[in-house]
């Protein structure tokens, strides 16, 4: 496996910061690398299923957080893996901000009226077969968490200054299936995020960082 880690400095963004530049997000070509826009079209070629997730900023004084949580290892997609909560829009589910909310609910216990929305991050495309929007929201603590124990193993939150800080975002390539996979990562102690959650975050950050960043293509 081969890992390259991104350096670079970041301010941590206020939240009137977060709806301003989610509003007036760049073009999905200048956020990703040549080798994810490349498999993003290409997954764009198959049947998609539309999902969402929750990107919950919790405001704690000094050192905001974000909600993960870790699914069971027994389920059948994505065991043990950590992700927003989130899943696949149900009928009645209107908008992705719907599914967003009503997903957090039903997974971590997160009622719905404890979250502000302050906007989208572009559809991420995913191997297994979904169209997902991730939701940014942001709450006030304190958040009492209930996971549903059929599907998550644990529910965490990791720092916001973490996640935006470009020297904490791998990218990682590994053979999977005899093909060459590159993915991003971002290793937490113990917890190892990554795949589309981390491809999120990496997106989140650029869209989020104060001035243009000179992409490198890795």
């Amino acid at each position: 496996m081969v890992s390259i880690a991104v350096q670079s400095t970041f301010t941590l963004p206020s939240r009137a910061d977060i709806v301003s530049r989610l509003a007036t997000s760049p073009p999905l070509e200048e956020l990703l690398t040549s080798d994810d826009i490349e498999r993003q079209h290409f997954l764009a070629q198959q049947p998609l299923k539309p999902a969402a997730v929750l990107l919950l900023v919790v405001n704690h004084p000094g050192d905001p957080t974000v909600v993960f949580t870790q699914r069971n290892a027994d389920l059948a997609d994505h065991a043990g893996q950590i992700s927003f909560p989130g899943g696949r829009c149900d009928d009645a589910d209107c908008t992705p901000e719907r599914t967003a909310l009503r997903e957090a609910e039903e997974e971590v216990g997160i009622p719905a009226e404890r979250v502000e929305i302050l906007g989208r991050l572009p559809q991420y495309l995913t191997s297994t077969g979904y169209a997902v929007t991730p939701v940014v929201g942001w709450a006030e603590p304190p958040l009492t968490f209930r996971p549903d124990p059929r599907e998550v193993a644990d529910v965490f939150e990791v720092p916001l200054a973490f996640l935006l800080d470009a020297g904490n975002h791998r990218y990682e390539s590994a053979l999977q299936r005899g093909r060459l996979r590159n993915y991003w990562a971002m290793p937490y102690g113990e917890r190892f995020i990554w795949g589309a959650t981390a491809g999120m975050l990496v997106t989140f950050h650029r869209i989020l960082a104060p001035k243009p960043m000179t992409r490198k293509d890795f």
